[in-house]
C-alpha cells in the first residue's frame, strides 16, 4: 500500500505542490505541464504485458531508459527546457521510488 500511495502521490501531488509554490505567475499552466510528465508511460504499450506489478520501469522502456533520462536532465539545465525536464524527472523519481519498493520486498 504504501508503494502506491508514493508512486502515485510522487506521479500526481509533487507536481501540483511545484507548480503552486515554485511557478506563482502560471499555476495552472504550469501544473498541468508538471502533471503531463505521465505522457512517457505511453512507451508501455510496447511492453509484453502492458502493465506488469513486479516489473521496474527504469531501463526497461526505452522512454525510462538511462540514455532517456539523461535527455531529461539535459532539458532541465536550460530555462526554456527547464519545467519540460522537470517533469519527466519528476516521472522518473516516481518509477525510481517504486522500483525501490520492489526491489525490498524482493
Amino acid at each position: 500500500m504504501l508503494r502506491f500511495i508514493m508512486h502515485y502521490g510522487i506521479h500526481f501531488l509533487v507536481p501540483i505542490l511545484i507548480g503552486w509554490y515554485f511557478y506563482k505567475e502560471y499555476r495552472l499552466k504550469a501544473i498541468l505541464i508538471l502533471l503531463a510528465g505521465i505522457v512517457i508511460d505511453i512507451d508501455h504499450l510496447l511492453a509484453t504485458p502492458i502493465f506488469s506489478p513486479d516489473r521496474c520501469s527504469i531501463g526497461f522502456h526505452p522512454l525510462h531508459s538511462y540514455w532517456a533520462i539523461a535527455a531529461y536532465f539535459l532539458l532541465f539545465c536550460f530555462k526554456k527546457t527547464r519545467i519540460f525536464g522537470l517533469a519527466l524527472l519528476i516521472h522518473i523519481l516516481a518509477d525510481a521510488t517504486d522500483c525501490f519498493f520492489l526491489f525490498q520486498s524482493k
